[in-house]
C-alpha cells in the first residue's frame, strides 16, 4: 500500500473547514451555515490550491500592548488560510513573546520571524509624536529582501503591509486575493487622514482618477499604507523598490508605489473602493503609573507572567 502524505498547510485548512461544518444547522427544514458565504468560497478555493498566498507584513516593536496587539491580529490567521505573517521585530534579536503568540495561534508553517533594529537616529524618543520620524522602513525593507529570496517567482502572490494597531475586515483578505499578476490592488480606509474615510476617486470606467485626501493631497499617491495591496511579481520586476529615509513625512507610500505603478493603473476593489474594510485605528497608550511605583519598590506585578 502506497503511503499518503498530507502537507500541514492540508491539515490546517481542513481543520478550518471541519469547523465550519460542525457550524450547519438546521434552519425551517433547510441546512444553512452560519459562517460568510465568502469564507467559505476561499477555504473551497484553498482545497484546490487556487487561492494566491498574501504575504502580511508586519514591523512591530516592544512595548505594554505589543502582545495584546499581535494576539488580537492572530485571530485574523487563524481564519484566512492563505495569509503568510512575516512579522519583523525591531530588535536585536527574535524574541520569545512574539514567537510564542505566533505558536499558539497554530501557525508554525505560515509566519516568518525577522529582527533588524531602528537605526538610533531615526528611532522616536520619549513623548515625541510618532508621525515625527519615518517608523517601519527598516523593518518593511527586509521583509522585502526575504520576499525577494524565499517567494516563488512562478506563483502569483500578493504583498500586503499589515500595520500591527489597525483594524481589519475579513472581506478584505476575499478581496485582496483578486488582485491580478502585474497589479497594485487599491481600497479606502476609515478614520484617517482627518476623514472618515479616505479613497480613490473613479470614473465612469471605474479607473482611479484622483483621490479625496485631505492631507497633503498633493502626494503623488495620497493614501495609507493600508489602503494597497501588491502583486508580489512587480517586486522580482522592480528590485530597487523599498522604503527610504530620504522622503519627506507622509511620502513613504508614494516612495514605494513610484517603482510599481501609476494612479490609472490601480485596480480598484472592495466594491469599486464604496466598502471599508480596514480602519486606522490605534491603541491608547497604555497607563501604567502604579505599576512604575512598584518597579521603584523593587517589584512587579507581572513577576514571571508574560503580559
Amino acid at each position: 500500500m502506497s503511503e499518503v502524505r498530507i502537507r500541514p498547510r492540508q491539515v490546517l485548512v481542513l481543520i478550518i473547514v471541519f469547523i465550519f461544518v460542525l457550524l450547519m444547522v438546521h434552519r425551517n427544514g433547510k441546512r444553512t451555515c452560519q459562517g460568510p458565504e465568502y469564507l467559505q468560497a476561499m477555504y473551497t478555493k484553498s482545497l484546490t490550491d487556487t487561492l494566491p498566498k498574501i504575504y502580511a507584513i508586519t514591523p512591530t516593536y516592544a512595548r505594554p500592548a505589543q502582545k495584546a496587539e499581535l494576539t488580537r491580529l492572530s485571530h485574523l490567521f487563524m481564519l484566512v488560510p492563505n495569509l503568510h505573517w512575516i512579522i519583523v521585530e525591531d530588535a536585536n534579536s527574535t524574541t520569545a513573546l512574539v514567537r510564542n503568540v505566533l505558536l499558539r495561534a497554530g501557525l508554525t508553517n505560515r509566519f516568518t520571524q525577522l529582527n533588524i533594529k531602528t537605526p538610533p537616529e531615526f528611532k522616536l524618543q520619549g513623548k515625541d509624536p510618532n508621525w515625527i520620524k519615518p517608523r517601519g522602513v527598516e523593518q518593511r525593507n527586509l521583509a522585502l529582501t526575504w520576499l525577494r529570496s524565499h517567494a516563488d517567482v512562478d506563483r502569483h502572490a500578493i504583498v500586503f503591509f499589515m500595520d500591527d494597531d489597525n483594524s481589519y475586515a475579513l472581506e478584505l483578505f476575499v478581496e485582496m486575493s483578486k488582485i491580478k499578476p502585474g497589479r497594485v490592488g487599491i481600497w479606502p480606509v476609515g478614520l484617517v487622514g482627518g476623514l472618515m474615510v479616505e479613497r480613490p476617486l473613479l470614473n465612469e470606467d471605474n479607473k482611479v482618477i484622483g483621490f479625496n485626501a485631505a492631507w497633503r493631497p498633493e502626494r503623488p499617491f495620497p493614501i495609507d499604507m493600508a489602503a494597497f495591496g501588491i502583486s508580489m511579481d512587480l517586486f522580482f520586476k522592480y528590485p530597487q523598490a523599498a522604503f527610504s529615509y530620504e522622503v519627506q513625512r507622509g511620502y513613504q507610500e508614494s516612495e514605494i508605489l513610484r517603482y510599481l505603478t501609476t494612479s490609472d493603473q490601480l485596480q480598484p476593489l472592495a466594491n469599486n473602493c464604496r466598502d471599508v474594510l480596514v480602519w486606522h485605528t490605534r491603541t491608547e497608550k497604555t497607563k501604567l503609573n502604579a505599576e512604575e511605583m512598584l518597579q521603584r519598590q523593587g517589584k512587579r506585578s507581572d513577576e514571571g507572567i508574560e503580559v
